[in-house]
């Protein structure tokens, strides 16, 4: 992975005392954090960047050190491997890497599970972002492991107490709202507890890409959330009388409308941008959050068919998205910010140049994050297309059967 030198300065000089318990590792570790994990968990890197803010924090809250700590040897030592090795290099470096990795995560995960049964330091924002860490720590070592019980902790804590909904050092909600919407469109119905508006806060009123993770407007995140609920009610067991399974159509229906409507332009150019943040390419930035509108508008469609009991073509909603994901593949700032469209794009094609197409994006994905889960959604789209191609399965069935293919994958 290759890296410019326009990361802001770490927010403590190396000679602080703030570090001094620090030893060789944790220093370099540290800083590597600061140069490589902040600009690749967001939209764009900024003094505003909030897990560059989490530095400081870091500082004097050993679980969130420990969790920084831990992803950024998990990243060094992902750098030893590519796309299509099965094992990463071993060399000594990388050796050594994997086994700090290891030995941060044990350790933030020990003092986590004291941290929560005291009740003054559960209640610290800092706890909260401890266990996004560990989430984004899934998506580099493998994106199927622990993440959804990581997510449902951060929601229980955060539905005890208030958590501000922007911390003055750390990162908002953002990150968990994102994760949880996303992540449930592939995963077993029912996996992730339904959605409280009382966790997350109103996130229309506070959107700005600086600090969002994936760049996903907030309108599209509510719309794919429904579509998961609904999703998740036809996957009951409870049958439905005609009015009601009426009802649900035309409310599906209305929503699929409602996206149609979305101005990702006006959005985009609604978005607030101090003096300190980079400079935008607004272009490609509504090509990010058309990808978004489109994979939605894929995704309430098979929710629609599964409500009608029919499948519908939707080639063209398919082919418009790969164009889009095509312009960004090689945006080195909005790649790492589409796997969602991608992998939705790859359970929708079924023509062999789309998929190899799609592979290659993944590849390119890669090259530019290190982050495992790219790897395994390349596996799973390719096990998926076997078993599509193999059986002749309604292509529109993915939405309930994507989340049986082996783990709970968060792919995004």
């Amino acid at each position: 992975m290759h890296f410019d030198n326009s990361s802001p300065n770490l927010p403590v000089v190396l000679g602080d005392p703030s570090i001094s318990n620090l030893n060789e590792a944790g220093r370099y570790y540290l800083d590597y954090y600061n140069g490589h994990i902040c600009k690749l968990f967001i939209v764009y890197d900024s003094e505003e960047n909030p897990f560059r803010s989490l530095i400081a924090l870091a500082l004097e809250d050993s679980i969130l050190l420990q969790s920084v700590l831990a992803l950024a040897a998990c990243h060094k030592a992902n750098t030893g491997r590519s796309f299509h090795q099965s094992e990463m290099t071993r060399s000594v470096e990388t050796i050594k890497a994997q086994q700090d990795a290891l030995s941060f995560k044990c350790r933030a995960m020990k003092e986590l599970s004291g941290a929560l049964h005291e009740a003054i330091l559960h209640r610290r924002d800092s706890t909260v972002a401890s266990i996004f860490l560990l989430i984004f720590l899934d998506l580099l070592e493998s994106g199927s492991d622990r993440w959804n019980f990581h997510l449902e902790g951060a929601k229980r804590l955060m539905s005890s107490f208030q958590v501000s909904a922007q911390p003055q050092n750390g990162i908002s909600q953002d990150p968990g709202e994102q994760i949880e919407t996303l992540g449930a469109t592939f995963v077993r119905p029912k996996l992730i507890s339904q959605y409280s508006s009382s966790v997350y806060p109103d996130i229309s009123l506070q959107e700005t890409v600086e600090r969002s993770f994936l760049g996903c407007p907030g309108y599209l995140l509510n719309a794919i959330q429904f579509f998961s609920l609904k999703r998740d009610i036809i996957a009951s067991s409870e049958p439905f009388d005609q009015g009601t399974l009426t009802d649900h159509i035309q409310d599906t229906d209305r929503m699929l409308e409602s996206i149609r409507n979305f101005d990702y332009y006006a959005w985009v150019s609604s978005l607030p941008q101090s003096h300190h943040s980079p400079e935008r390419d607004v272009s490609r930035l509504c090509i990010l959050s058309e990808s978004y509108k489109t994979g939605a508008l894929l995704y309430g469609e098979r929710v629609l068919d599964a409500f009608a009991q029919r499948t519908t073509a939707q080639d063209d909603l398919v082919c418009k998205l790969i164009g889009l994901i095509g312009i960004l593949k090689d945006d080195r700032t909005l790649l790492k910010c589409a796997l969602w469209p991608i992998c939705i794009a790859g359970l929708e094609c079924r023509w062999q140049a789309q998929r190899d197409f799609l592979i290659g994006c993944l590849e390119k994905f890669w090259e530019d994050t290190s982050c495992l889960n790219v790897i395994n959604a390349a596996k799973v789209l390719q096990t998926y297309w076997r078993q599509i191609d193999g059986q002749g399965g309604d292509s529109s069935q993915w939405i309930f059967t994507i989340g049986c293919l082996g783990a709970d994958w968060l792919l995004i």
